[in-house]
């Protein structure tokens, strides 16, 4: 019944049929786009007035724009709440992602501190919390280790020892990672100035969550040697995580039991508290700071236990107390950073951005891709100065700031607050704390990217391509690291785009009777075909890489042989031509004989009954009237296969429509492409015309000298329906009885 209902909200429409020509003429085409060129937009861009200046001073500078219209009474205490719960979470992390980046848990503290400040100022997501993040860590954690390894900081030890010079060796790093961060930073600005945040587009969601869990991989194994004490070497370039990982299964009997003790009851205690909050979240008003408990509790053990001389437990050592002067990086390092910069630049942004377009999506407000490209890049670059690491957003803050009420950035600079009284005040309370606690830490929180792993039962359900992404980036970045992990991810991802374009699925249309509809034939069983009309659609766009494929499956789908079809022709054409090339032989032979016997009668005096003789046989009637039946045997012979030939035409096709609704744009190479196609075709007598063009298409057609006395531009229909009536109109046809396909799902409801 319901079918019913729908077919009796029909519309019917009747108007001429339309080609490109005729439809400029209706709908009054304008001569010029009204989408301005590039001088206009040059010069639109150099205007400098009041109201622009204000307008670009408010969109490169959020905070001016929605602090002044802040509600204390609906957004100070919710802000107040999650900015607390977040500053705490800020604590453990920050200085367990510092052993990541392989530099003191201190900078973890200022890398929550002072990025989180600029982008209160500069950004433009509510609830994203920037600050620390797993990935980005690791990521600056190879470079550092890279820059300023161990064996460079070798010194001689009490008792003939060789030991390593920590002080050096952080001081080294710790430069090493601020100038990483700077270079990353001043990449973001500059690719945000260039209004280049639509990059992150070519990072597509598999590659970003693929990309993410094969980094999980190197934090987990880059954790390993702090939870079970041990020493591993250090090994780097291609398959090094799978180096280490078989270095470190190799030490495992000479684990240091104290240390995987504490490693063991910290990670037990984590996991029970932190499953217990996600059990009875909509109970608890605010999740329990398990982290944070955790930390304390491994400190004043350590401490008043003595784990460190007694047992030998490493500890995170001396915490300065304090805000250190800013100071520019030691800018030598940036040739040997660049790249590892870039990527960190690349993949910090991806982060950020799809963290901050969900949110925004879930609450109804708009984030401004470029300028978190902008504000991003500030917060690392002036985070450089302050011997900073570059930071990202990170989702499990991100969640803890939006379920405990934070509306607005200001939850960001309380959560600053925060961390900042813990720097000047309690940071060297934390100076027991076991490496092993943080370890722990970092190892649970990595809970959310390995549940990731579950995409891979989605996407096989869903996109094999997308699985197969996937696959490819996790797999890359394990063993070819983090830099060319992602290089050659994107490379592969973008090969998956030309495959998709230079493979589509091409179709023959059917029409659907009672409608104007023209669905794929071998898709839907009543899409009819339409006798001598074959309509071929592509599935994807029309472009130089696979232009020539497009004219290989139009022959094929078609069953046209273009040129077997042209040998045919011009096999027939050329019988046709020896044929009277003959006949008209046959008759100047004929014709010069009876010349030749009249000229002999009037010069010679022959006997006038043998006169009478030969004029008899050159009259006679048999004669000729045999010459006219054989002629007229081959001329019948000739119409029977003319006749055969063209009855044959009729069941074949002699109109051919191309649906290119999917076209976006046309090169060179496609322009000749068509014009072959439209040519090849003309020739064995078969019409092309193209359908649904778009106004942008047609322009460059025009542009291109498409048209032309052969191809004229009435061959352009605006839609696959109007070129079909035209050619049932063109050879007198129309279009095929069937029985509605409306109609006859309203009988089968009924």
């Amino acid at each position: 019944m319901a079918a019913c209902e729908h077919v009796a909200k029909g519309f019917c429409v009747e108007r001429q049929v339309l080609d490109e020509l005729s439809l400029d003429e209706v709908a009054h085409r304008r001569a010029q786009s009204l989408r301005p060129g590039v001088k206009e937009r040059l010069q639109d861009s150099l205007r400098c007035s009041v109201g622009r200046l204000k307008s670009c001073i408010l969109t490169w500078i959020p905070v001016l724009s929605w602090l002044p219209r802040y509600s204390v009474r609906d957004n100070a205490m919710g802000d107040f709440i999650s900015g607390v719960s977040v500053g705490i979470m800020h604590l453990p992390q920050g200085m367990a992602y510092a052993l990541l980046a392989s530099v003191p848990p201190v900078i973890g503290l200022y890398s929550s501190f002072y990025p989180v400040l600029v982008y209160f100022i500069f950004g433009t997501s509510r609830h994203i919390s920037v600050g620390t993040f797993a990935v980005i860590s690791i990521m600056l954690g190879g470079v550092t280790e890279r820059l300023a390894p161990d064996d460079l900081f070798l010194k001689n030890g009490t008792n003939g020892s060789v030991v390593i010079d920590t002080v050096a060796r952080d001081e080294m790093r710790i430069q090493v990672a601020a100038a990483a961060t700077l270079l990353s930073g001043l990449f973001q600005i500059g690719l945000g100035m260039v209004r280049f945040g639509f990059v992150v587009t070519y990072l597509s969601e598999p590659l970003v969550r693929g990309y993410t869990t094969g980094a999980a991989t190197h934090v987990v194994i880059s954790q390993l040697k702090y939870i079970f004490r041990v020493k591993p070497q250090r090994y780097s370039g291609p398959l090094s995580q799978v180096f280490t990982l078989i270095d470190l299964c190799s030490l495992l009997p000479h684990t240091h039991i104290p240390t995987l003790i504490v490693s063991v009851v910290s990670l037990a205690v984590l996991i029970i508290v932190k499953e217990l909050n996600s059990i009875y979240s909509k109970k608890l008003p605010l999740p329990i700071p398990i982290e944070l408990f955790v930390i304390i509790a491994g400190t004043l053990i350590s401490h008043y236990a003595n784990l460190n001389e007694f047992h030998a437990v490493e500890v995170v050592g001396e915490i300065p107390s304090g805000l250190l002067p800013p100071q520019v990086p030691d800018l030598s390092f940036f040739p040997s950073v660049i790249g590892d910069a870039f990527a960190v630049a690349i993949v910090g942004y991806a982060i950020n951005i799809s963290l901050g377009k969900t949110f925004a999506l879930k609450h109804g407000y708009k984030v401004d891709n470029n300028q978190e490209l902008i504000a991003l890049g500030l917060s690392n670059t002036v985070g450089g100065f302050f011997r900073c690491y570059s930071v990202t957003s990170s989702l499990s803050r991100s969640l803890i700031q939006e379920s405990t009420g934070g509306k607005t950035q200001v939850a960001g600079v309380i959560s600053s607050v925060i961390v900042l009284i813990t720097m000047l005040k309690l940071g060297s309370l934390f100076e027991d704390l076991p490496k092993a606690v943080l370890s722990t830490i970092v190892f649970v929180n990595l809970k959310g990217m390995f549940k990731q792993y579950l995409d891979i039962v989605v996407l096989w359900k869903s996109n094999k391509v997308d699985l197969l992404v996937w696959l490819v980036t996790c797999t890359c970045t394990v063993l070819l690291n983090l830099d060319l992990g992602l290089a050659a991810s994107i490379a592969f991802t973008l090969l998956t785009v030309i495959f998709r374009t230079q493979l589509p699925r091409y179709s023959l249309l059917g029409w659907v009777p009672g409608t104007e509809l023209y669905l794929d034939k071998e898709s839907y069983e009543q899409a009819k075909e339409i006798p001598g009309i074959t309509i071929f659609r592509s599935s994807s766009m029309l472009y130089y890489a696979n232009a020539e494929l497009y004219l290989d499956a139009l022959k094929e789908k078609s069953g046209i042989d273009v040129p077997k079809l042209l040998k045919q022709k011009r096999k027939r054409e050329g019988k046709e031509k020896r044929q009277k090339e003959k006949e008209r032989k046959m008759a100047e032979k004929e014709r010069k004989k009876e010349n030749g016997s009249l000229h002999s009668q009037a010069a010679t005096s022959y006997n006038h009954a043998t006169a009478v003789t030969n004029l008899g046989y050159l009259h006679d009637e048999s004669i000729y009237t045999n010459v006219i039946e054989n002629l007229s045997d081959e001329e019948t012979e000739q119409s029977d296969t003319h006749s055969s030939s063209c009855e044959s035409r009729q069941h074949r096709t002699h109109s051919i429509i191309l649906d290119c609704s999917t076209v976006s744009f046309i090169d060179t190479v496609t322009l000749k492409t068509l014009q072959n196609i439209f040519q090849d075709f003309g020739e064995v007598d078969v019409t092309v015309y193209m359908a649904a063009c778009q106004v942008c298409v047609v322009e460059q057609l025009e542009k291109g000298g498409f048209f032309s006395e052969f191809v004229p531009k009435s061959r352009l229909f605006p839609s696959v329906h109007d070129a079909v009536l035209h050619c049932l109109s063109h050879s007198g046809k129309k279009l095929p009885s069937y029985e509605s396909a409306l109609e006859m799902a309203c009988i089968t409801k009924l």
